[in-house]
């Protein structure tokens, strides 16, 4: 961990929650510093104002949509971005330390998702540019389907394979299935033909 765990930090962190990173940025031309701590369940950016008071913004992984890490020859700029838009920006601050943190997103990251991370790298003479984005998910609850006098009828769609074909475009046009799921299958049914 590259930063000890600011009081106001550890105060705020769920029961079994633990801390696998924290960073710190400040400037000179800032009273207080700000900590991005990077948990097992969420992202915290805690900005300390003077005389105690201090603001808190939490991003939990499942509403997280974009981690951005953009660093130069002096300094790096890490954003991440809700899933509503909202932008939590902390330039200014150490380019490894960042580094260390953006794997520690990703891994995390990794950790909840049903599918990976999709990551772009740019590396430039001076520079480098990391963008992490968590695929959108789609949960859905299976029902159980009771018997009814209509089933044999379904069994004997189900089987034609052009009632087949069109459903597995559906399924292409929705996202749920990829290009080469669909041309397998569709190789597979039209040779039924």
């Amino acid at each position: 961990m590259a930063e000890q765990i600011p009081k106001e930090l550890s105060e705020n962190l769920y029961s079994n929650e633990n801390v696998l990173f924290c960073i710190k940025k400040r400037m000179k031309t800032e009273l207080k510093p700000k900590f991005l701590g990077v948990t097992d369940r969420r992202i915290i950016y805690l900005d300390q104002k003077v005389l105690g008071r201090y603001n808190i913004e939490d991003i939990p992984y499942e509403k997280l949509k974009l981690v951005h890490f953009k660093s130069g020859k002096l300094a790096a700029e890490f954003t991440l971005t809700h899933e509503d838009g909202h932008d939590i920006r902390m330039s200014w601050m150490n380019k490894d330390e960042v580094k260390e943190a953006i794997e520690a997103v990703r891994d995390a990251l990794n950790n909840i998702a049903v599918e990976q991370v999709t990551i772009k790298k740019k590396k430039g003479l001076m520079s480098e540019e990391w963008q992490i984005s968590k695929p959108k998910e789609m949960v859905s609850r299976v029902a159980p389907v009771r018997p009814s006098h209509t089933e044999p009828e379904k069994r004997s769609n189900d089987a034609d394979p052009y009632e087949q074909l069109k459903k597995l475009k559906e399924l292409l046009d929705a996202d749920i299935i990829s290009q080469e799921e669909y041309s397998a299958k569709r190789d597979a049914l039209l040779s039924k033909i």
